[in-house]
């Protein structure tokens, strides 16, 4: 939509300069109290959104009415995919065009490395502790702490930047995977629609029946705003390969987004589209019986009893090894977190990584090109979505989480702070965008404020992540030095899709932990009493001399200015409130 570019890149301009003026990203709730304050840059207002009721997300923003939306406003697509980790990223030509047209950020992560407090984080901008989604599932029905109903019991849902977005004259479009445990109840053997999600114009989420990746169920809106259910049955195995292609979930996904797309032509009103894939997550239940652990569409399979065949796209499958994994079988013997004792003592404790080592290579690398090869159909889906948004939409790929296979002997899975598991690829190509690599941290809390600036719309006072909008334009930008982690330890329940059992998962030994990564290492604290009454915390400290988490080094270097300074701002984000948050990182 070629109308609007103009409009795009001033407004980008307009945030560049304002922060290159200051020196660095302003941190808006610190500003709020004084004259002059210029933080819609004349944009049109956020609506006073409520929280859910804990202190560190009430709003001050001021009710205020919303114009319509004014020309000039970018369209807005983000394609988010499912425990992605960032070795397959050099198999994906379509990806690899967008790191080639666009700013690539190398230190990007997520503020929780597990799938349901991850995608609320990126919904609202807020922290797990603020969302009080801490797990994928519920754990206690009447007070729940993970999964969809969490995400509501804690009013979320108005919280969205979707709904920020909607009130301000955006078409809002999402098609594919939404919360884990979003789904309708079953009456008399009949699963009834799911309920409505506020902020989404256009409402196609596939239910989780699609994580086999045939054989599941979809939402649509009817005329009046309702839910309705659609069921997308599998072909029979013998069926052609075209046919049974044409039923899966990745290449279902991708008609819906394109179809949204292309609906939006004939508009003026701005939109923003989340399309969100199941590739590469892991199957709960197999499709067909002889599907692998991660299944691709059949086009990109290897023939039976060839296992490097199959399409991994830039690279043949044989070539890909477990060197491609990094850190791949390091020993987890000096990984175990050490005690802090009064007088700055340390003291050893006991290790937390007890899993019995179930993955072996062979395994492991079979599962890691059956990803490559599942990865494919989101590459093509990348260059349809392209295509459809046109050249003057911004596109942002990045992933709820990363995943690792064999990496600190934890077999196969997510959870942790390792960079396997919380760093995430971010791409971003649009109007404006200048290409090359970004240094700033950005955290996944980060995209709700980022896509309101590019929209000009104010950002509530709620959300705790900082827009890293001036970087698309200005790659020397000032940005976050850190990126905070948190992690709630909690059992395995009916439902919970991340145990990763297929791969040897062990998300239940994970335990509770808050962590900081910046530049020059990554400290974690860990609570290793499991019970939700006690605590006793010990600590990690890993260097990046090697590209991984090698060697706890906290009890000599626990001194060191490096590490102090992590600690200072580890004790500043626990719980922190919003402006706190958006402070400790820079």
């Amino acid at each position: 939509m070629a109308r609007r570019v103009a409009g795009v890149v001033a407004l980008l301009a307009i945030a560049v300069t304002s922060m290159l003026a200051v020196g660095e990203v302003t941190d808006r709730d610190a500003r709020a109290a004084h004259p002059g304050d210029d933080r819609s840059r004349g944009a049109p207002a956020s609506p006073d959104v409520p929280p859910s009721a804990t202190p560190s997300t009430t709003p001050s923003a001021v009710p205020h009415t919303v114009p319509p939306a004014p020309p000039g406003r970018p369209d807005i697509v983000l394609i988010l995919m499912d425990d992605f980790s960032l070795e397959l990223l050099d198999t994906m030509p379509e990806a690899q065009r967008m790191v080639a047209e666009g700013a690539t950020y190398d230190n990007a992560f997520v503020v929780n490395s597990l799938c349901c407090p991850s995608r609320a984080s990126i919904l609202t901008g807020q922290m797990p502790h603020q969302t009080g989604v801490l797990t994928n599932t519920p754990n206690d029905g009447e007070h729940p702490i993970g999964g969809y109903e969490a995400f509501t019991a804690h009013g979320n849902g108005k919280r969205q930047f979707s709904v920020t977005l909607q009130a301000s004259g955006y078409r809002t479009g999402f098609v594919g995977k939404f919360l884990n445990r979003y789904s309708g109840e079953v009456v008399d053997g009949e699963l009834q629609p799911p309920p409505t999600v506020p902020g989404w114009t256009d409402w196609q989420a596939l239910l989780g029946s699609a994580y086999s990746g045939w054989d599941f169920e979809s939402t649509s809106l009817d005329a009046d705003g309702r839910v309705e259910l659609n069921r997308h049955r599998k072909p029979p195995r013998s069926a052609s390969v075209a046919r049974r292609d044409r039923a899966y979930a990745g290449h279902v996904t991708t008609r819906k987004a394109v179809a949204f797309l292309e609906e939006q032509r004939a508009g003026d009103a701005p939109y923003f589209l989340e399309v969100a894939t199941y590739a590469p997550h892991g199957q709960i239940e197999k499709a067909y019986a002889d599907n692998p652990q991660f299944p691709s569409a059949f086009r990109d399979r290897a023939a039976e009893g060839d296992p490097t065949g199959g399409n991994c796209g830039t690279r043949p499958c044989g070539e890909l090894g477990l060197e491609d994994l990094v850190g791949y079988d390091d020993p987890r013997g000096d990984n175990a977190p050490t005690y802090l004792l009064p007088g700055g003592r340390t003291a050893p404790a006991p290790p937390w990584r007890t899993n019995e080592l179930t993955l072996s290579d062979q395994e492991a690398l079979t599962y890691y090109r059956d990803r490559a090869r599942m990865v494919q159909s989101v590459d093509r889906m990348i260059k349809e979505v392209r295509e459809a948004a046109g050249p003057d939409a911004y596109v942002v790929l990045t992933s709820d989480n990363g995943f690792h296979l064999g990496q600190h002997q934890l077999n196969g899975g997510k959870g942790t702070p390792y960079d396997s598991d919380s760093r995430v690829p971010l791409v971003v190509v649009g109007p404006g965008v200048v290409p090359g690599v970004r240094h700033q941290f950005v955290n996944n809390i980060d995209l709700a404020p980022t896509f309101e600036e590019l929209a000009g719309v104010r950002t509530p006072r709620y959300r705790s992540g900082r827009s890293f909008a001036a970087s698309l334009t200005a790659p020397e930008a000032p940005g976050a030095r850190y990126a905070f982690f948190e992690h709630t330890y909690a059992m395995a329940q009916p439902g919970e899709v991340d145990a990763d059992r297929g791969s040897g998962g062990t998300i239940d030994i994970i335990p509770s932990y808050v962590a900081i990564r910046g530049e020059e290492g990554l400290l974690v604290r860990v609570d290793l009493d499991p019970s939700w009454t006690g605590t006793d915390h010990a600590y990690e400290l890993y260097r990046y001399d090697r590209p991984w988490e090698d060697t706890n080094v906290f009890a000599e270097d626990h001194d060191e200015p490096y590490a102090r300074d992590l600690m200072r701002r580890l004790r500043r984000l626990e719980g922190c409130a919003p402006a706190e948050c958006r402070a400790a990182v820079r």
